[in-house]
C-alpha cells in the first residue's frame, strides 16, 4: 500500500499572508482552494504560535465559494451542520460526511475501472480520448473530490504529465478530423 505523500506546507505570517514552503510564495485562498482540486493535501499552521489553522481556511474557502453563489452545500445539510456542531455530546454527522466521501471516491474509481475493463467499446478506436473526457467530467462534477484516484488505483502524487498527454492526444485526433472534414467538402 503507498503512503499518503505529506501535505503541502503552507505558513501565516504575522501578517496574514499565507506562504507556500514548497515553491518559496506567497499564495491566496484561491491558490489553495487549486491545490486541493488538483488532489493535494495541505496543511496550514501559524509560523508563531505553530497552531494548525488548516480547517479554519478550509471553511473560509467553502464559505467564500457558497457567497459567490457556487453552491454545493443544500440549506438542510447547512443546517444539519449548525446542529450537530451546536448540540451536546458526541456528533455522527462528521464520520458520516467521511464514509459518503469514501464511497463517492470508490464508487467513482470502480466506474472509471469498469468502463475499461469489462466495456467491449474499449477495443474501438478513440476509446481512450473518451476516456480522458469522461475522467475529466467526473472530476469536474465532484469539484475535485477524487483526490488523485484514477483508474481505480489512488496515486501518490497528481500525474500532471499524463494530462497532458491526454490533452496532446485529444488534439491530435481533432486535428485529424478537421482535416478529414475540409477534404470531404
Amino acid at each position: 500500500m503507498t503512503e499518503k505523500p505529506a501535505p503541502l506546507l503552507i505558513k501565516r505570517y504575522a501578517s496574514r499572508r499565507l506562504y507556500n514552503t514548497e515553491t518559496s510564495d506567497y499564495v491566496t485562498l484561491e491558490d489553495i482552494s487549486g491545490f486541493i482540486r488538483d488532489g493535494r493535501e495541505v496543511q496550514i499552521v501559524d509560523l508563531k504560535t505553530g497552531d494548525d489553522l488548516t480547517r479554519q481556511y478550509l471553511l473560509q474557502i467553502i464559505a467564500e465559494h457558497e457567497s459567490r453563489g457556487e453552491s454545493v452545500l443544500p440549506v438542510d445539510v447547512l443546517n444539519d451542520l449548525v446542529r450537530s456542531y451546536m448540540g451536546g455530546g458526541a456528533s455522527v454527522v462528521p464520520q458520516f460526511l467521511q464514509a459518503s466521501f469514501d464511497m463517492l471516491r470508490d464508487g467513482q474509481s470502480k466506474m472509471v475501472e469498469n468502463m475499461t475493463a469489462i466495456n467491449p467499446m474499449s477495443k474501438m478506436p478513440g476509446f481512450d480520448a473518451m476516456q480522458a473526457q469522461q475522467e475529466a467530467f467526473m472530476k469536474a462534477m465532484t469539484g475535485g473530490l477524487s483526490g488523485g484516484w484514477t483508474g481505480g488505483a489512488q496515486q501518490a502524487e497528481p500525474q500532471e504529465d499524463d494530462g497532458a498527454e491526454d490533452l496532446d492526444a485529444i488534439k491530435k485526433q481533432l486535428a485529424e478530423l478537421q482535416a478529414k472534414l475540409s477534404k470531404m467538402s
